[in-house]
C-alpha cells in the first residue's frame, strides 16, 4: 500500500508564496507520474500540474508562470512552489501518484489534501 502525505498549506495574502510538499511512502518500487490537483468549494477538482519520472511537466493555463512543480525521486517527494498567489487559487490541494509496488502491481493513489487560502 502506498500513502501520500501533503504539507505546506496555509493562509497567505494575495501576491505571496507557498511551497507544498507531498511524500510518498510504502512498498514502492517505482513512481511514474506525480501531480497536484485542487478543488475549490462548489467546484470540480482540477489539474494544477504534473511531472513525470523523467522531469517532463504540464501545467494548467491558470498557473503557468506562477507555479513550479518539481520532484526528488530519491525521496519520493513532489513539490509545488506557488508564487504570486491569487484569491482564486484558494482550494484544497491534493497530490497524486501512480507507479508500481514491490509486489509488481500498479498503484494510483491520492493524498488527503492541504488547504491553501489566499486573502485579498
Amino acid at each position: 500500500q502506498v500513502q501520500l502525505v501533503e504539507s505546506g498549506g496555509g493562509l497567505v495574502q494575495a501576491g505571496g508564496s507557498l511551497r507544498l510538499s507531498c511524500v510518498a511512502s510504502g512498498s514502492i518500487f517505482r513512481i511514474n507520474a506525480m501531480g497536484w490537483y485542487r478543488q475549490a468549494p462548489g467546484k470540480q477538482r482540477e489539474l494544477v500540474a504534473t511531472i513525470t519520472s523523467g522531469g517532463s511537466t504540464n501545467y494548467a493555463d491558470s498557473v503557468k508562470g506562477r507555479f513550479t512543480i518539481s520532484r526528488d525521486n530519491a525521496k519520493n517527494t513532489v513539490y509545488l512552489q506557488m508564487n504570486i498567489l491569487k484569491p482564486e487559487d484558494t482550494a484544497v490541494y491534493c497530490c497524486a501518484a501512480d507507479g508500481t509496488v514491490l509486489a509488481g502491481t500498479i498503484f494510483a493513489t491520492w493524498g488527503q489534501g492541504t488547504q491553501v487560502t489566499v486573502s485579498s
